[in-house]
């Protein structure tokens, strides 16, 4: 009877989906080293998310742009995390999800703050989430240049700012959100 950990990964950016990850990790032979994926390098967080794959049972959900737009961040992240839950190959009997608010699952949820430092599963979650959502803003970059998604993960540095001052907003921006809406004259 699996326990899973629930994470999310790009709630604060201007640009790019909210990524979500739901980990279930056996009793012994977990990854050493599991942490919030914030406080690891990105090589570490590279290694950990293969070893996570490779022992624990792991699922990955996304709301887009559209939809952080439409539903507002906090629901397209509850939708990311129930994507991710449903996606796994094992139902667990419970989710322990790191934050203060439960999305809405079929099986009891406990939210944990700090969770992904504090649970080890919630841990795993968030280096998943972060490490999926990072490999799809470089993509995006790609597709989108001038902006620096690679280097800022659509995060609103002072780079980002600017470029989206020069440049307007683009199809992944989140015109939602008030600096986009800004940039885009859209805002008063």
């Amino acid at each position: 009877m699996a326990i899973c950990g629930i994470d999310e990964a790009g709630r604060g950016p201007l640009a790019g989906p909210v990524v979500a990850a739901a980990v279930i990790l056996p009793a012994k032979g977990r990854p050493k080293g599991l942490d919030d994926s914030k406080q690891l390098s990105l090589e570490a967080r590279e290694e950990l998310a293969l070893k996570i794959r490779a022992v624990g049972i792991v699922s990955v959900g996304i709301a887009s742009v559209g939809e952080i737009d439409q539903l507002n961040i906090l629901r397209a992240s509850h939708l990311a995390m129930r994507r991710a839950f449903e996606g796994l190959s094992e139902t667990p009997v419970a989710a322990l999800v790191d934050g203060n608010m439960n999305p809405d699952l079929p099986c009891p949820v406990e939210w944990v703050i700090d969770g992904d430092v504090i649970v080890p599963i919630v841990s795993a979650a968030s280096i998943i989430a972060k490490v999926e959502r990072d490999r799809m803003m470089n993509e995006l970059c790609a597709l989108h240049p001038g902006y620096g998604f690679a280097k800022h993960k659509g995060y609103g540095t002072p780079e980002h700012q600017e470029a989206l001052k020069r440049l307007g907003p683009c199809p992944i921006h989140r015109m939602s959100f008030k600096p986009v809406q800004i940039a885009a004259g859209m805002a008063a």
